[in-house]
């Protein structure tokens, strides 16, 4: 399990959008498993799975949330996007990002998408977008866990910036190769339990009375929404859509930088 605690103040980390009313808008979500796009004006153009063809087989360039293979990348959102878009005006691309290192994930995607000729990009942290496109207030702690394939996260958000964040490097495609449900759900309860035992502030109890935000296809599987509430004891609940909140919050972000340009966002 991966830790990371006292980040920067939201301040430190924002700058001001660009200003963009009338460029190309596109607002991605690299998965371990899957890649999803959205186009401003079009919504979900793609969701497919993460994969390019180099030669004479497949190869996943993106493992457990990490970008392993940043040309790959690029060859394949040059193949999936590049006749998508307008060949007039350059897009702003938002991109949402684990929030683990998110650092290295950052710099990798952003020379990835440097293939469709963007004329900015900017990234959020996942859970945040997840946040935005469940309609959830920003200004009380929240806590966000996001079930995915290859990787599960648990995101502690005050005032819309990240405070405390946890991972573990399981997801719902080991469900498949000898993982029980019940180990991912172990895993939330371990990253959860963490985080109170060393929250100084009591930020993570606020969030608990307020119930946990669900998201990934780990928010699709039964026998986790309903074991995970009684382990916690608190409210658990799975945003809609939730495997792919993370690019629709994403595109929320998107077409508030086009309406409001002033926008201050995560880069």
């Amino acid at each position: 399990m991966t830790v990371i605690r006292h980040l920067r103040p939201a301040s430190a980390r924002h700058r001001h959008w660009p200003a963009c009313r009338r460029c190309t808008g596109l607002a991605l979500d690299l998965g371990s498993a899957r890649t999803r796009a959205w186009i401003a004006g079009r919504g979900m153009v793609l969701d497919v799975p993460t994969v390019t063809f180099p030669g004479s087989g497949a190869v996943h360039p993106v493992r457990r949330g990490t970008i392993v293979d940043t040309a790959g990348t690029a060859r394949m959102l040059e193949r999936l996007l590049g006749n998508r878009l307008p060949r007039i005006g350059r897009p702003l691309v938002v991109v949402a990002a684990p929030v683990l290192d998110g650092l290295a994930f950052r710099t990798a995607a952003r020379a990835a998408v440097e293939v469709l000729r963007p004329r900015a990009v900017l990234t959020v942290p996942g859970a945040r977008a997840v946040a935005l496109a469940a309609g959830a207030d920003h200004v009380r702690p929240l806590l966000v866990v996001d079930i995915g394939a290859h990787l599960t996260e648990a995101v502690l958000l005050a005032d819309g910036a990240v405070t405390d964040a946890r991972r573990t490097a399981l997801g719902t495609t080991d469900l498949t190769g000898g993982t029980r449900p019940g180990d991912l759900t172990d895993a939330v309860v371990e990253m959860v339990t963490a985080m109170l035992r060393q929250d100084r502030t009591a930020l993570t109890r606020t969030a608990l009375r307020r119930g946990v935000l669900l998201a990934g296809g780990g928010a699709l599987r039964p026998d986790i929404t309903r074991d995970l509430p009684g382990r916690l004891g608190c409210l658990v609940q799975p945003v809609p859509s939730p495997h792919t909140a993370a690019v629709r919050g994403a595109a929320g972000l998107l077409a508030a930088a086009h309406h409001h340009p002033s926008l201050t966002g995560t880069v």
